[in-house]
């Protein structure tokens, strides 16, 4: 491969890296036109490679491009995230409500801490962090289930997840407090000895719940149609 075609393949790693972060995090929001000519500017470089970052963001789902339109950010796929979180509420939960009578203090209280600090960032949110809290708070809870094959189960559905968009809490804010509430509400349940079927129902409607409020949201905002 010649030195010119390092620097081309560099670039779209560049574009794509940066366009493809900015969609996660919610910087670039469902239905943001991805201005060729604007992007290059703002990474100096030319509009082909960030053409071709577009090329692989689109047959990656991320993206969508119009004939006269041009390339726009693709919101979640209802169908494909209703199965993926529907599946990832019953191992979840299944895991959760095994693991409960083995969790040690200290990994409840650990929880109660990340729970915490998702509390105290309520009121600037920042979804990423919000995630990410989310997902330590639950492999705190999930983590001692006894049964390998179930927490495989569950790490995948994590990771399918988070292939269909980083964060969700971008989607719907105002689901992160109703989150931290019903949190309380599983710590407490674990906390007091409840049997490991009510902890698995409710740490499984505890995941239904966000899956709903997205298909909400998800349903409003076509609805309303373009702007």
């Amino acid at each position: 491969m010649t030195p010119a075609a390092d620097t081309t393949v560099s670039k779209v790693d560049l574009a794509y890296d940066l366009i493809r972060r900015r969609i996660l995090d919610g910087a670039y929001t469902p239905g943001y036109r991805l201005v060729l000519g604007t992007l290059a500017k703002a990474l100096g470089v030319s509009t082909v490679p960030v053409r071709e970052a577009v090329r692989r963001l689109e047959a990656e789902g991320l993206v969508e491009v119009v004939r006269n339109v041009g390339a726009t950010v693709r919101g979640l796929d209802p169908v494909e995230y209703r199965w993926t979180v529907e599946t990832l509420a019953v191992v979840e939960g299944a895991a959760t409500g095994m693991a409960a009578a083995r969790l040690p203090a200290t990994a409840l209280a650990e929880a109660r801490r990340l729970n915490d600090a998702m509390r105290d960032g309520l009121a600037d949110l920042d979804p990423l962090r919000h995630t990410r809290l989310n997902q330590q708070f639950h492999r705190a809870l999930t983590d001692p289930c006894p049964n390998p094959h179930l927490l495989d189960l569950v790490e995948r559905g994590w990771t399918r997840v988070a292939a269909l968009r980083s964060s969700v809490f971008s989607f719907v804010p105002d689901r992160a407090a109703e989150s931290v509430r019903e949190h309380d509400a599983l710590l407490d349940l674990i906390a007091r000895g409840a049997p490991a079927a009510e902890i698995d129902a409710a740490a499984r409607a505890h995941r239904e719940a966000t899956l709903h409020a997205v298909l909400h949201s998800q349903a409003a905002t076509a609805s309303k149609g373009p702007a």
